[in-house]
């Protein structure tokens, strides 16, 4: 469960960090209002909310770590599929990036967002389907 747990810490690593430099307003863009003022967009939200999934994911890795009940692996697998769906809905559903398919976070936030949850249920998924017995 180490191996499942590391690979939980680098997919962390992947929804924490890219998005940090793939919003628009990471590379000088925002919505210019008609008084002058800016306000970010909406990948610039999908990137704040992304740490807020990335902070409890990381804290999920290294108890899987650092755990050796298999019940508990089991909750933290579960925890961990749950947390990679919030990391695909967010940049999908919920709160989404911006609609211009030439943005920065339309091209490399959005897709690698997408991929890394679906990874990161996909761990979880493994590590549920592996611990699925007491007897092993």
């Amino acid at each position: 469960m180490r191996v499942i747990g590391a690979i939980i810490i680098i997919l962390v690593l992947a929804i924490g960090i890219i998005p940090q430099f793939t919003d628009c307003l990471s590379q000088g863009g925002a919505i210019e209002l008609p008084g002058g003022a800016t306000i970010p967009m909406r990948c610039h939200w999908t990137r704040q909310a992304e740490v807020a999934v990335a902070i409890p994911l990381g804290v999920v890795g290294m108890a899987m770590v650092a755990s050796r009940r298999r019940h508990t692996q089991r909750v933290l697998s579960i925890v961990t599929m749950s947390l990679g769906l919030a990391a695909v809905l967010l940049p999908t559903y919920l709160i989404g990036v911006c609609a211009s398919e030439e943005m920065i976070c339309v091209m490399v936030m959005k897709p690698t967002l997408i991929l890394a949850g679906i990874l990161t249920m996909a761990v979880g998924l493994v590590g549920l389907v592996y611990l699925r017995d007491d007897r092993t």
